[in-house]
């Protein structure tokens, strides 16, 4: 654009890092309404707060009650929903912060732009893997009912498809019988083995 400057700091990442002492990352999880993405990026913060790694968690819902309010769930604006997230959590990695994005985030096409949003390394595609028998069973907004009765349109896989992640960095099992402890030690061990956070 016209007379739009980028303004290097001096402070970058790699320093803001250091400070923090681990690396900054985006963990974005994706998968059905009801499949536990929220639930586990909250006890995955918890557990991480405890050892001090610098957080923030992007919540689908809570994001369209600011940022992205106003946008609906058509198709287009689903994509600039994701788009819109992309750029915010693009900066909080730049931030040296961990952070953490529960959205559907249906199509495989939106979620590879916000990847290509972040250098190599710094997105983590977590797939919170859950059948859709399991996340209408659940149904903790009512969502899926409303769905069925045709009170909400386009609704994720009912009247709208979601699209699975092709080759996910994590594919956490998060049906009927899954454990939430175990699924967030999945995911610590995953950012240990590859030095996002030191192994204590």
């Amino acid at each position: 654009m016209n007379n739009i400057f980028w303004h290097k700091g001096k402070i970058d990442r790699l320093q803001r890092e250091e400070l923090s002492g681990h690396k900054s990352a985006c963990l974005w999880f994706t998968g059905l309404s009801g499949s536990g993405k929220s639930t586990l990026a909250l006890e995955l913060e918890a557990e991480l707060f405890k050892r001090r790694i610098h957080t923030y968690i992007l919540d689908g819902d809570n994001i369209r009650h600011g940022l992205n309010k106003g946008l609906t769930f058509s198709n287009v604006d689903r994509i600039e929903n994701i788009r819109r997230i992309g750029e915010v959590s693009k900066l909080f990695v730049d931030a040296g912060v961990l952070v953490l994005t529960a959205f559907i985030s249906p199509f495989k096409k939106d979620r590879q732009i916000v990847r290509n949003l972040h250098t190599k390394g710094s997105f983590i595609e977590i797939f919170v893997d859950c059948d859709l028998e399991t996340c209408e069973a659940r149904d903790p907004k009512g969502l899926y009912e409303k769905a069925r009765n045709n009170e909400i349109k386009e609704f994720t896989g009912i009247s709208s498809p979601y699209e699975k992640p092709v080759n996910p960095e994590l594919i956490i099992d998060n049906g009927k019988n899954s454990d939430l402890s175990n699924n967030v030690q999945l995911i610590i061990n995953y950012l240990e083995t590859n030095n996002y956070i030191q192994t204590i």
